[in-house]
């Protein structure tokens, strides 16, 4: 079974960044697979701009290269690529001089009247300047789209400066602030799963559930990201924004309709609900810590250190949070948020644990009633699982297990989920926002993490290590322990 492809209005589409690491890895290959699926119209344009002087021949084999490397040899339709890579074309352009500008106004002047997007696939730093270099030549049409990539600033006051630069050229309603965990399809699984089946909804509340888990693990460390990664850390890389996205949409309350503004809504009113975290209580609800050397899937990985080649940092690689939610819905129920490098192995997952039974009718020899789990993989295999107590068949009497009724996406579907990318890319295109950040969701989550981070710096949290392969340190252990509950960390 397989959903209709239906394709868009005729767009152009303008890649600042387009010869760089997002543009060869995601974008290019997003685009190539929604050309391969046959919903790009055929006068749709992707036109690459960066300071590098390179003729569009040259272009044309950056992104032949990048489909070669980035796209799986099962996908590869040397007709198709050819289709793909002559809808491409190249115009250097400086976003801190007017040189090259006046010819990507000429090369977009035939096109006035269809959507133009601007994706913003570049340092923050660059979002004013190119933002004033549209408005400057005159770029910018009612059919205009902007989209801006993460990181947004280091804390609410950068994030609103870059917010405040942009909305001088832009409308609200024209800017799409990506975060391309919200395209996964699990992650919109959740809100069909909460508010298409009648089976959730109505115990999803503190009354049932006892607490959740929000966990995103990689196994890899810095690699080449040393420098940025430095100034960031894992609480602006990850939990500042994928997972506190995540966080909106399980506790979220029921919008009055699948729309932009009320799916946002109400998400905002997650964010605003979070308890406070701060000098008082960070030592307690927090921990942070940095890879050191290990093993990860059988190979020796080096530590943070090594990896970024100095002697210190106080850049955490690992965080882990015990968030709480102070509404009807949500009071005495608390969430716990991890995230880091180095991990045991890549997963990221929303695990919703359910209360114990009221009253056990069995003895002790049917074994342990298990609680029940809603478990929502968002990668590698993107899936849902409930676990649930059933009878072990067979004759000796009665013995309780506990089971997973499972589905796999690519199993079930017989196909893989696109990547996230490709939806998010087409939603820009044709203008729905339903998936994308407004400027209050951007502030109200800086507005929670900036004082977590001048707690730690106020008071010199001590920061912990962990060995790379490992789940984190121990203290991510004892703040979940703390509460009598435990790490959910399933089986490979």
């Amino acid at each position: 079974m397989s959903s209709r492809t239906i394709q868009v209005s005729p767009f152009d589409l303008v890649v600042f960044g387009g010869t760089g690491d997002l543009a060869a890895r995601k974008l290019l290959p997003a685009l190539y697979h929604r050309d391969l699926a046959g919903q790009i119209p055929d006068d749709a344009r992707i036109i690459g701009v960066s300071r590098r002087p390179l003729s569009r021949e040259h272009y044309s084999t950056f992104v032949r290269e990048s489909l070669d490397q980035f796209v799986k040899a099962a996908d590869k339709n040397p007709a198709a690529i050819d289709r793909f890579v002559a809808r491409t074309d190249y115009q250097p352009a400086d976003a801190g001089s007017d040189e090259g500008w006046s010819e990507l106004a000429a090369l977009l002047a035939a096109g006035a009247e269809r959507v133009r997007a601007f994706y913003f696939a570049v340092s923050p730093d660059l979002f004013a300047p190119i933002s004033q270099r549209i408005r400057q030549f005159g770029l910018v049409t009612p059919q205009s789209r902007v989209v801006l990539e993460k990181p947004l600033g280091k804390n609410e006051e950068s994030a609103r400066a870059v917010n405040d630069a942009v909305a001088e050229v832009f409308n609200e309603s024209q800017v799409f602030r990506i975060d391309h965990y919200l395209g996964k399809e699990t992650v919109q699984n959740l809100m069909a799963l909460r508010f298409a089946n009648r089976l959730f909804e109505p115990v999803w509340n503190s009354t049932h559930i006892d607490h959740v888990q929000i966990t995103v693990a990689e196994d890899i460390g810095v690699g080449d990201r040393g420098g940025y990664y430095d100034t960031s850390g894992a609480m602006r890389d990850m939990l500042q924004n994928h997972i506190m996205q995540l966080l909106c949409l399980t506790a979220m309350e029921p919008p009055d309709a699948f729309e932009a503004d009320a799916v946002r809504d109400e998400k905002l009113k997650v964010l605003k609900a979070l308890k406070r975290i701060d000098d008082r209580n960070a030592e307690q609800m927090t921990v942070r810590a940095q890879y050191r050397a290990g093993s990860v899937g059988g190979k020796s990985a080096a530590g943070y250190l090594e990896d970024l080649g100095q002697d210190q940092s106080k850049t955490e690689t690992f965080v882990a949070i015990r968030a709480e939610i102070a509404n009807w819905r949500w009071a005495g129920v608390p969430f716990f948020l991890r995230t880091g490098k180095r991990l045991a192995r890549r997963t990221s997952e929303i695990v919703v644990n359910f209360r114990p039974i009221s009253h056990n009718i069995f003895d002790q020899t049917a074994g342990h009633v298990s609680q029940n789990r809603l478990i929502l993989r968002l990668q590698p295999d993107e899936g849902v699982t409930l676990e649930v107590t059933i009878k072990d068949p067979g004759p000796g009497g009665m013995r309780l297990r506990s089971i997973p009724l499972d589905m796999s996406f690519a199993e079930t579907f017989g196909v893989s989920n696109p990547d996230a990318y490709e939806r998010l890319l087409m939603d820009v295109i044709r203008g729905n926002q339903t998936l994308f950040m407004r400027a209050d969701e951007v502030a109200a989550a800086w507005q929670w993490v900036d004082p977590i981070h001048a707690a730690w710096a106020h008071n010199d949290q001590r920061m912990h290590t962990y060995p790379a392969g490992s789940w984190g340190p121990s203290a991510s252990v004892a703040l979940i322990e703390r509460d009598g509950r435990s790490w959910f960390e399933d089986a490979e």
